[in-house]
């Protein structure tokens, strides 16, 4: 006898998490390549006012950082798969700086949204740290999700509505392909 999934049965798979590892733009472009990622949103998270605006993030008033909520079965790209990709996409060794883009709104941080996210972060990161070869420990900022605030429309997709901009050819995608590079078999179109 074949077992259907039922939906409820697949809504226990999928999970999300919030990454920030610079500017969301890039971090959306990466993630949304990845099999087993079923949506990528960049919005802002971490910070001290509700509803904050671009442009108030951008300036360091509010203290919330760009971010991207991933939502991901689990069965088919596990969280440590996700933290992987993160981790080697972006520097996590440097405070409030992805390149050139600098501030506390860049800075590399995962909010979570339960105890095994949390305890596999902390494995994950306290591993990566003993593994480090450059002698500089993680820094990223490991915080239990409060809220999320997406961000304005025309942040959305902003790779893929805008792949001809300065920003993108020199900044995204470089990382793109490093993705493509180091990571071909979690790519989507693999």
């Amino acid at each position: 006898m074949i077992q259907k999934t039922t939906d409820t049965q697949k809504m226990a798979t999928n999970k999300k998490i919030v990454f920030g590892g610079g500017c969301f733009w890039c971090t959306e472009a990466v993630f949304k390549m990845l099999k087993g990622v079923i949506s990528v949103d960049p919005g802002y998270a971490g910070g001290n006012v509700k509803n904050p605006a671009y442009e108030e993030v951008c300036n360091g008033r509010t203290g919330h950082a760009e971010v991207v909520k991933i939502e991901y079965d689990s069965e088919i790209i596990p969280l440590e798969t996700l933290l992987t990709v993160f981790f080697a996409t972006h520097d996590p060794t440097t405070l409030n700086r992805q390149g050139n883009d600098i501030g506390e709104q860049y800075r590399s941080v995962i909010l979570y949204e339960d105890n095994y996210q949390k305890e596999t972060l902390k494995k994950f990161i306290e591993e990566l740290n003993k593994s480090s070869d450059k002698g500089k420990p993680i820094i990223t900022d490991i915080k239990k999700l409060d809220e999320f605030y997406p961000a304005e429309d025309y942040h959305k997709n902003y790779y893929e509505n805008n792949k001809n901009q300065p920003y993108c050819q020199i900044v995204i995608n470089p990382k793109l392909e490093k993705v493509k590079k180091n990571f071909s078999d979690l790519l989507k179109n693999s």
